[in-house]
């Protein structure tokens, strides 16, 4: 693929680069050693990627001087929780991590938010770097600084803003990923085109078939569109007090659908597509979003192979009670992204009581 040019997600205490490229695994090594003195490195990842990556990682870290103490926490959404938190920073103290050294984050997007939470919080805060393996992780949750773990009661309930020294997002990391697990991913790609750029959206529309092949030239050039997307967000409204909050585009109904269905039905993206749908469909009621683009958007999801509709068995009232542990939510009400135009959005303060019936007529 060709040389993408690195991002500056550039920030008022901190700026940091987000590098899109292929082979880059090897020489992580050279490169974290340009960004820090410290030569003692914590390597925080999961099973699956352990296999594939770990030992590849430990060597061009060792090549490169570096003492690399790796913690490998269980797999699944259901492990980002504060047992593992508490795990991870027992681990880090027994190994005598100290204030200078650095947290690498090596997988997808819960291995980057309990990652990135264990760096904000361990001898009051790190360094980290986010090595996202998936492509969810690639163009969403490894940017901006958003880290946390979820709670009986709802996601990502428990966290901190903690902004990473690096993004490293090697795209032949994709390969390794199973066929659910990479469409998924793309249901965030899809976000970006609706919330942001219509441009984006057309040009996912007419290279669906090559992104479903994985086709790295085009694949390259998407994830960085979205990773430039997601940065001038951040860089306008890091800790999410206006702007920011449209990211969460159909989540608030794609975090409920995975809470009431114990994070072990949907991959985060599926709920996240099946989210985006009904919030454009909510649109048409609220925001007046054309039927038309609600068919395009079903439509591209569905040529992605991810579910676009509640799951009939759900309980509409189990969901908008789910809801109303979102994060956004206000006083009674929540703050409910809606799209007025492929590319334009709007917010509006939605009462349990309005979601629930949206979810019935759904």
């Amino acid at each position: 693929m060709k040389a993408l040019e690195p991002i500056v997600v550039s920030l008022i205490d901190r700026s940091y680069d987000i590098e899109v490229g292929a082979w880059t695994l090897d020489g992580i090594g050279e490169r974290l050693a340009a960004l820090t003195p410290s030569r003692r490195v914590g390597l925080v990842t999961q099973p699956p990627i352990d296999r594939y990556y770990g030992s590849r990682v430990e060597a061009a870290l060792a090549g490169a001087g570096f003492s690399v103490v790796k913690l490998v926490f269980p797999d699944g959404e259901d492990h980002k929780n504060l047992e593992e938190f508490g795990r991870l920073l027992e681990a880090l103290a027994d190994a005598r991590l100290e204030r200078s050294s650095l947290l690498i984050a090596l997988g997808g997007g819960v291995v980057g938010d309990l990652t990135g939470f264990v760096a904000a919080s361990y001898l009051r805060g790190i360094d980290v770097v986010q090595v996202p393996t998936t492509l969810l992780a690639q163009v969403d949750s490894s940017i901006g600084g958003k880290t946390g773990v979820n709670l009986a009661s709802g996601k990502n309930l428990v966290g901190a803003f903690h902004q990473p020294r690096l993004v490293l997002a090697d795209i032949e990391t994709l390969t390794s990923l199973d066929e659910r697990e990479y469409r998924a991913g793309l249901a965030e790609v899809v976000k970006y085109g609706m919330i942001l750029s219509p441009e984006l959206f057309e040009s996912i529309e007419r290279g669906a078939a090559a992104i479903v092949a994985r086709d790295p030239e085009i694949l390259g050039e998407v994830i960085h569109r979205c990773a430039e997307s997601k940065a001038r967000v951040v860089m306008e409204d890091e800790r999410e007090g206006g702007l920011r909050a449209i990211l969460n585009f159909g989540h608030t109904l794609g975090h409920a659908i995975e809470a009431v269905t114990g994070y072990r039905r949907f991959l985060h993206g599926e709920a996240v597509g099946i989210g985006m749908v009904f919030a454009a469909r909510l649109s048409t009621q609220y925001a007046g979003f054309p039927k038309p683009d609600v068919d395009r958007l079903k439509s591209l999801l569905e040529t992605f192979g991810l579910p676009t509709e509640i799951p009939a068995e759900l309980d509409p009232s189990d969901l908008a009670r789910a809801a109303e542990t979102d994060k956004k939510r206000q006083a009674d009400r929540v703050k409910f992204i809606c799209v007025e135009a492929v590319g334009r959005t709007r917010f509006e303060m939605l009462a349990t009581e309005e979601i629930e019936a949206a979810v019935r007529t759904a």
